[in-house]
């Protein structure tokens, strides 16, 4: 015969793990829809991470909160995020069908790594984020030697940025004033909450650059924000027309590239580029 305090310790610890059951069945019907596509996305896109803050994010939107004061009330920090409500969610858990039709875009968002959950009866709120994971001071050399690489690579071959063709271009190398006016400049956008090509005190980036000590006949600037890899800064680069012309321009010889970390505001991480050809 079972103890009493026994079965009470089994009931509560099913109690326990129906809503962790729940939540995992949520998630994996949203994978699904990353790993197999919806729509006209075509899928593969890498899983969803259960996030115990995004939880409490999800809990706070099933009250009415809204997303940024929800992600605020339980100290997430995201880059990017999201949030979905469901009604008439079968016991099942199974969203996969409702999330493929009327939120595929945003399910299956590359950017997106974690997701929270909250069920209350037939409904179920969900906040998909990019979180913040700002990369650390210790590999900012390895990061400017990575950025070098990738805008080397794009140099290598002809490539369009917007209308305008550009052809294969000679690789940069990086030149350590360019490097130091990056940093102050990051550092300054990261310090004050702000990415702008004129500086807070009326500055250019020929102005910067030359206060730096660069003796310079042609220089340029590439500015970034909320965005945690050298990858992704130069993808989006890449992908801005005015910004891809400035890494494929034959003109430029030399570059410096640094980002500064500043946790209390959304972007959060600033990167600065400075592109030079000395006299």
């Amino acid at each position: 015969m079972t103890d009493p305090r026994t079965r009470y310790q089994i009931l509560l610890l099913l109690a326990l793990l129906a809503p962790l059951c729940a939540a995992a069945d949520i998630t994996d019907s949203v994978n699904s829809v990353r790993r197999d596509g919806c729509g006209a996305r075509p899928g593969g896109v890498r899983p969803l991470r259960e996030n115990a803050r995004l939880d409490q994010v999800a809990r706070q939107l099933s009250l009415g909160t809204e997303l940024r004061v929800a992600q605020r009330l339980a100290g997430y920090h995201a880059v990017s995020s999201f949030s979905v409500r469901i009604s008439a969610v079968p016991a099942s858990g199974d969203v996969g069908g409702i999330i493929g039709q009327q939120f595929c875009q945003q399910a299956t968002n590359p950017a997106f790594r974690e997701i929270g959950s909250w069920r209350r009866g037939a409904d179920v709120w969900l906040a998909f984020a990019e979180p913040f994971t700002p990369p650390a001071s210790h590999e900012r050399a390895a990061s400017s030697a990575r950025v070098l690489e990738l805008i080397n690579q794009a140099r290598a071959r002809a490539r369009r940025c917007g209308s305008t063709p550009f052809a294969a271009a000679s690789p940069l190398v990086l030149n350590a004033t360019l490097e130091h006016a990056a940093a102050q400049y990051a550092l300054e956008m990261a310090t004050y909450g702000y990415m702008d090509h004129t500086g807070r005190d009326g500055s250019s980036p020929a102005q910067r650059i030359t206060r730096s000590g660069y003796r310079w006949r042609e220089v340029g600037e590439n500015l970034a924000s909320g965005i945690m890899t050298p990858e992704d800064a130069v993808a989006g680069w890449l992908h801005s027309p005015e910004h891809c012309a400035n890494l494929m321009d034959p003109a430029f010889r030399q570059m410096g590239v640094a980002y500064a970390v500043n946790p209390r505001n959304d972007a959060g991480v600033y990167w600065a580029l400075e592109f030079g050809t000395p006299r």
